[in-house]
């Protein structure tokens, strides 16, 4: 599909999600890139994990603002609150969206289907009515690798059916993507989809395998590993997904007439991730090797002892895998950071946060 260039320097710029993980290392990039403009951050701080997580990625925000010539402003607010949205909008005239508020988690979700209605349909739903009645020249917006549900052709395509989602969180993202195709069809708004991988790192989400097995093995805690561990997960360092953000924002899919005189839909969709799916108790070795690198757990910890294995869990999958040609055609990018790099990372961080206090 045809890309048209967009430039952001100068340009007034929407990420809502920051400071939530990917959302705030994407301001962060952004404001350390750009050389003019202002970045409006949206989120409402919720306390589905620990809400100092978040206030701790904000004032790493802000003093990447204090130091840029970029403005950052940052409103607090729930998606779901169409009047805030609209004013945001209004006030601001974002040319640019990103759309990484969501609420996050696939076994959350079977508990707590309400919040997930709110904030993944409702609030979808304002931020594409503020972008019908405030025209911006590219939306790009978080879906997710879990709308390929159970399926069982490995790596996942774009192309292929995700009629079949395995958990309500699934379902909410495709009809994100669903919503999105519309609003582009009907109202000629440029939109793209991005289906994350697995996204890990420094500063992440806690609910996450990587962090949540970390803290309970700093604990002397069991970790559960799923379906016994045969599992395959392709696995993204959050540098990565940021890198195809930051492209895929500065092309957005051009707009064009179809031959019934109507605007055809300028959308498109990509998955973005490390196209190298990693058997799970291979990453939990790597990160037991990592931890005990950084001094996170002392060199003679007993892993095995620290174990348990245990079944599928309801609305997981056993596989994901991404099949990122499309991406590396259309933006010249494949993510490339290793398992290894990217859980030292996190690793280092975790020690520098919890262990020495760096908060």
């Amino acid at each position: 599909m045809a890309k048209q260039p967009i430039t952001l320097d100068g340009k007034t710029i929407l990420v809502t999600g920051c400071p939530g993980f990917i959302g705030a290392n994407l301001v962060s990039r952004l404001l350390g890139e750009l050389k003019s403009g202002r970045i409006v951050s949206f989120d409402n701080m919720n306390d589905y994990y620990d809400p100092r997580l978040k206030e701790y990625r904000l004032r790493l925000v802000e003093k990447d603002a204090a130091s840029s010539p970029v403005e950052h402003i940052f409103v607090r607010g729930s998606l779901a609150d169409k009047a805030l949205v609209d004013q945001t909008f209004e006030k601001y005239k974002p040319a640019v969206v990103v759309n990484l508020a969501a609420q996050a988690g696939v076994r959350y979700s079977i508990e707590h289907p309400e919040a997930y209605i709110e904030s993944n349909i409702i609030g979808f739903y304002n931020i594409l009515e503020a972008c019908r009645h405030n025209p911006v020249e590219h939306l790009v917006y978080a879906s997710s690798s879990s709308v390929y549900g159970g399926n069982k052709k490995v790596p996942f395509s774009v192309d292929d059916p995700v009629d079949h989602p395995v958990s309500l969180y699934a379902a909410t993202k495709k009809s994100n993507e669903l919503l999105a195709h519309s609003y582009s069809k009907l109202y000629n708004i440029p939109s793209t989809g991005l289906r994350f991988f697995t996204v890990y790192g420094p500063a992440g989400r806690p609910d996450m395998f990587y962090y949540s097995a970390t803290q309970k093995l700093a604990a002397n805690g069991t970790i559960k590993i799923f379906n016994y561990g045969d599992m395959m997960r392709d696995f993204t360092y959050v540098d990565d997904i940021v890198e195809g953000i930051v492209r895929v924002m500065r092309g957005a899919p051009e707009k064009a007439t179809g031959e019934d005189g109507l605007p055809t839909a300028p959308y498109a969709v990509y998955n973005i991730g490390g196209g190298q799916p990693e058997n799970l108790l291979t990453y939990i070795s790597v990160l037991q090797e990592e931890l005990v690198r950084a001094g996170v757990l002392p060199a003679d910890y007993d892993f095995e002892g620290h174990r348990e294995l245990v079944g599928m869990q309801p609305g997981d999958v056993p596989v994901t895998y991404a099949d990122s040609e499309a991406l590396e055609r259309d933006y010249g990018f494949r993510p490339e950071i290793s398992i290894r790099e990217g859980l030292r990372r996190f690793a280092e961080w975790y020690h520098s946060y919890y262990i020495l206090g760096n908060q």
